[in-house]
């Protein structure tokens, strides 16, 4: 654990499926933060202690992520599905003592929130997602502008071992490369969570497992997309998204999730793709009036 998380705990906590390594700090209700790609927990450390002064803040790395257990992707990638992700998270707060939390995601992290909160509606009280829109809706309607922007969801989808291969020649340089290439540059970063995201990308089993990640949201996640049939998101949802990112640009984030979810509040944000870490006042204050009842 870095000094980013002080007064954090470090707690490692083996679920069915997966060991998941974690930090936690706070007391009252019970909040999950999951990270995106090709990030960790990290990526809450401007916000997280500020948040664990009114919440009980557990921050885990996800499966395949961080120094999380990385397992095999199995068939049809169905170890890094959504579902199999989020089964994870659910088993987290279950062996801390909590039935019920509020969950917020940012990126690979919200679409694992989504999934929870359609497969585990009993669970998840309250959602917030950051600087998404819905999987299905995004590859429904992927043209060449979004295909060009996010072209490692379609660079990460190919058959291994090519992505590997490549990302493995130079972990660092695609690393910083991705994170610079969607938001602003590299100068919101903390120096520390940066060497945090290197250490844990340099594994090659990390490069792998995240490419699991990416080809399950194009198959098996789709496959569970399309059995939800009209269910809908019954609990509150909270869309947040950077202005000088792609996702509002190419996709309308309210409308979206509106699609999928009956209570839907949002807006955007002045920044790019990582929200905690170029927006944290903002992301917090929009989290915080939405989550205080």
């Amino acid at each position: 654990m870095t000094n980013l998380f002080e007064n954090f705990t470090s707690r490692r906590i083996r679920t069915s499926g997966a060991e998941i390594n974690l930090v936690t700090a706070g007391s009252g209700p019970p909040l999950l933060l999951l990270h995106g790609y090709p990030q960790t927990h990290s990526m809450w450390h401007r916000i997280a202690p500020r948040l664990a002064q009114r919440f009980t803040v557990v921050c885990p790395d996800l499966r395949g992520y961080g120094d999380s257990e990385k397992p095999e992707g199995g068939a049809s990638h169905i170890n890094y599905s959504k579902r199999a992700m989020a089964q994870d998270q659910v088993e987290v707060m279950q062996a801390l003592g909590f039935s019920q939390f509020v969950v917020a995601g940012h990126d690979r992290g919200g679409r694992v929130a989504h999934r929870m909160a359609m497969d585990h509606p009993e669970k998840v009280r309250r959602l917030v997602v950051l600087d998404i829109s819905p999987t299905r809706l995004m590859f429904a309607h992927t043209d060449k502008a979004f295909a060009t922007a996010y072209y490692h969801w379609f660079f990460l989808i190919q058959p291994f071992d090519l992505p590997e291969r490549l990302i493995g020649a130079d972990p660092s340089y695609y690393l910083r490369r991705k994170l610079g290439g969607l938001s602003s540059g590299l100068q919101h970063f903390d120096s520390r969570a940066l060497a945090e995201y290197e250490r844990c990308f340099a594994d090659p089993a990390t490069i792998h497992a995240t490419c699991e990640d990416y080809r399950a949201a194009a198959s098996i996640d789709l496959d569970h997309d399309l059995a939800d049939g009209d269910t809908r998101i019954r609990c509150p949802v909270l869309v947040l998204w950077g202005e000088r990112g792609v996702i509002h640009r190419q996709f309308k984030p309210l409308e979206d999730w509106k699609r999928v979810a009956d209570d839907v509040s949002g807006r955007t944000l002045p920044c790019g793709h990582f929200l905690a870490e170029e927006a944290p006042d903002a992301t917090l204050n929009e989290m915080l009036t939405f989550l205080v009842d």
